[in-house]
């Protein structure tokens, strides 16, 4: 299959944002990155484009060299969690295969977007430690990317939402400044 998509979202028969989620949910494509492509550099275009699963975004009218650049970021992104051999990350109730791109809470199966599972991935590397959303920002999109504190904030909750009630208490907010991961520890039960 291929590498990468280029999606334009200005598609004659079907939006971008569709073909996009349908992408998402077809297990054989749910892994490629896709970086759309529009004529609108609205936020709320943005957001939606990364609410339905897209990598990155590039507004037209852009250069080669841009394009290229994120095309080249994206690439190095995707390709980065693959090496390592298998790498299983676990926290609370949370377990998250590296290598095949799949993630349970407790017993079952979620399906989070490319950027909500590099999101979990970066909370799950980090455990306890805060981070600003610049440095998810980096983590997460790479640098020279477009992406505002608000779209960080979108990503969050959607995570949040997909970990369910228990395991989205592992997401703190730290006002001000960004997020911390924390298991909460399991107090033992005084004697009876």
């Amino acid at each position: 299959g291929p590498d990468l998509i280029l999606l334009d979202l200005m598609l004659p028969d079907m939006s971008g944002h569709d073909i996009c989620t349908r992408l998402r949910e077809n297990g054989k494509t749910r892994s490629i990155p896709i970086i759309m492509l529009t004529a609108r550099g609205e936020e709320e275009d943005r957001i939606t484009g990364f609410e339905v699963g897209a990598d990155d975004y590039v507004t037209k009218p852009f250069s080669p060299r841009e394009l290229l650049a994120r095309v080249k970021a994206v690439l190095r992104r995707s390709q980065g969690t693959v090496e390592g051999g298998d790498q299983i990350l676990k926290a609370g109730i949370i377990r998250v295969d590296v290598d095949a791109h799949r993630a349970w809470i407790g017993d079952k199966e979620v399906d989070f977007t490319a950027v909500e599972y590099r999101l979990l991935c970066a909370f799950l590397e980090r455990k306890g430690r805060v981070q600003s959303r610049e440095q998810l920002i980096d983590v997460v999109w790479g640098m020279g990317t477009t992406i505002t504190h608000r779209t960080v904030d979108v990503h969050v909750k959607r995570l949040r939402t997909k970990l369910g009630p228990i395991a989205a208490e592992y997401v703190d907010t730290v006002w001000g400044v960004g997020y911390r991961f924390v298991v909460p520890e399991v107090s033992p039960r005084p004697p009876q």
